[in-house]
């Protein structure tokens, strides 16, 4: 049995049970889904949740709600990460544990699962744990708190993987529509094209969200001053980089800094 296997064995072993796992067991595994509701946290470190059309970027301290029998797999790229994931058997039917959506982890959150921070396994009906752990699942719809934006398009298209890796190695280097497209030896309008066809976004907001997510790693890995960020990441204008990351995190750079 694979370990994929093995892992989806243990999590709907039991179909009425809440369980909670802390080891890191589903970095780098191919796509896969559990018939349970899962909610996974990232309390430290960098996590990517990749599904059949997105990358989605879940910083620390926030978590990200991903529905039952959703296609996904998750990667990083952080020694110091820190995840829980904990399964739940969904029975309320309400829109926000039907749509999978990143959130920052609430100061009742953390007061709920610092209470919990030794449990682990599977818990059933008629546990007290279970009544508690139940009860922090139903919370989450109730905080009405905003969700975390960062969401890259993928696609399976080989030649624009080429091209957005290209621009992943780049970033600090100013990336203009007319200078990819003659580097790699296509016109302006088919390149426009191609990010709107097989991405569903503009080749400039796809840059964005490059800078952005990059400027989110060096603030969680180094002392870099804001100027510094800015410039590391392709932006001479700080107030332009400032606004940007405010526009697709609803934060500053400096509020990003001070949450971690």
């Amino acid at each position: 049995m694979s370990f994929l296997e093995e892992l989806n064995r243990i999590v709907d072993q039991y179909h009425d049970s809440i369980l909670v796992v802390r080891q890191q067991t589903e970095q780098r595994l191919p796509a896969h889904q559990h018939k349970k509701g899962q909610l996974l946290l990232v309390l430290g470190g960098i996590a990517y949740l990749k599904t059949g059309e997105k990358e989605y970027y879940i910083p620390s301290n926030h978590y990200i709600w991903i529905p039952q029998n959703y296609p996904h797999n998750l990667m990083y790229n952080a020694q110091d990460l820190h995840i829980i994931n904990i399964y739940f058997p969904e029975s309320i039917r309400d829109d926000f544990y039907n749509e999978l959506g990143i959130y920052p982890v609430s100061k009742l959150l953390s007061e709920m699962l610092s209470f919990s921070e030794k449990w682990q396994g599977d818990f059933f009906p008629g546990d007290w744990e279970y009544e508690f752990l139940y009860t922090l699942w139903s919370l989450l719809s109730k905080e009405n708190l905003r969700k975390f934006s960062i969401q890259l398009p993928t696609t399976d298209d080989v030649r624009l993987n080429d091209i957005t890796s290209d621009l992943r190695k780049r970033i600090s280097e100013p990336l203009t529509l007319e200078e990819t497209a003659s580097q790699f030896g296509i016109s302006v309008r088919s390149l426009t094209r191609l990010f709107q066809t097989k991405l569903h976004i503009s080749f400039i907001q796809y840059v964005k969200m490059l800078r952005v997510i990059r400027a989110m790693e060096l603030i969680k890995n180094t002392n870099l001053t804001v100027t510094e960020l800015a410039y590391e990441v392709g932006y001479s204008n700080i107030s332009a980089f400032s606004n940007t990351f405010f526009q697709l995190t609803n934060m500053r750079p400096t509020e990003f800094k001070a949450m971690l």
